[in-house]
């Protein structure tokens, strides 16, 4: 009953003014306050700071340069199987499996159109088609840079406005076509296994999303921008396996996405497992 209210209030919320608040304390550099936010996150959150490059607190500049920390180095081994597929991030696998009929399974009762996830890109929807998902749920106490599946060439990124719903379990269940509807960044990589997707879902309080070739990138009106970086573009990036890609200053969800026939996800995982960024997700497909 709860998280349905939950749910229901966030409805009346003014999403975007709310993270502009929110962005305005988190970017404080007064020691008092980002010292103190941080410690009590840490503590009520059990976030280990043993993992990460400065483990003191106070040697952050404001709390989003803490939440978005980096680790220390081999903290995140990737699997020696350079054929192997893995997770883009820590967290919580919150659903995985097939797309079907074009529909991506959400939670009990739930589902979302890939199309729509992807933006609105028919052409760009019939390349996932059959194909596989997987959703990873970034919770307060995880790192929170996120990194390439597997090594890729960039096509395209598509900058998709919306809602800010946040992504916690009850909200994941209660609220229709969530991914579909909070706002979004979806990278588009060739692979050695097809075209791969993975998206960065915004939600409540998620102050900003950063990748790596573009910085920031913040909503323009509310239009859905499409920027190309394939063959003939000004700027060509290339990614291996493991490298960072982009990070959210606040926590959210990676979406990750192959065609048909190509992957195949590990049997040990469903939804709720636990897992870290660079453990191996799924194998090529038999």
């Amino acid at each position: 009953m709860k998280e349905r209210l939950f749910a229901f209030i966030q409805y009346c919320l003014p999403h975007h003014l709310i993270s502009r608040a929110v962005y305005c304390f988190v970017e404080s550099a007064c020691p008092r306050f980002k010292n103190a936010l941080i410690r009590r996150i840490i503590k009520q959150y059990d976030v280990d700071m043993s993992e990460a490059e400065r483990e003191n607190p106070e040697d952050y500049l404001h709390f989003n340069d803490f939440f978005t920390r980096s680790l220390k180095e081999g903290m995140r081994p990737l699997p020696e199987d350079e054929s192997l597929i893995v997770s883009p991030a820590d967290g919580e696998v919150s659903q995985l499996g097939h797309i079907e009929d074009g529909r991506v399974f959400q939670a009990k009762g739930h589902d979302y159109s890939l199309i729509e996830l992807l933006g609105g890109d028919g052409d760009l929807g019939q390349e996932f088609m059959g194909g596989k998902f997987a959703t990873i749920y970034l919770s307060p106490r995880d790192y929170h840079r996120v990194h390439i599946p597997f090594g890729g060439t960039l096509r395209k990124m598509i900058h998709v406005p919306g809602r800010l719903f946040s992504v916690n379990q009850g909200t994941v269940e209660n609220i229709p076509n969530l991914f579909a509807r909070n706002e979004r960044v979806v990278a588009i990589y060739d692979t050695e296994r097809g075209p791969m997707a993975v998206i960065m879902v915004g939600a409540m309080i998620v102050a900003s999303i950063e990748t790596v070739w573009s910085g920031l990138v913040t909503p323009i009106r509310k239009k859905v921008r499409t920027f190309e970086y394939g063959e003939g573009s000004a700027e060509h990036v290339s990614l291996n396996r493991g490298d960072e890609m982009g990070r959210f200053k606040m926590g959210s969800t990676a979406i990750v996405l192959f065609g048909k026939d190509q992957i195949d996800w590990l049997e040990q995982y469903e939804a709720g497992s636990k897992i870290k960024m660079g453990q191996a997700l799924a194998s090529p497909a038999k």
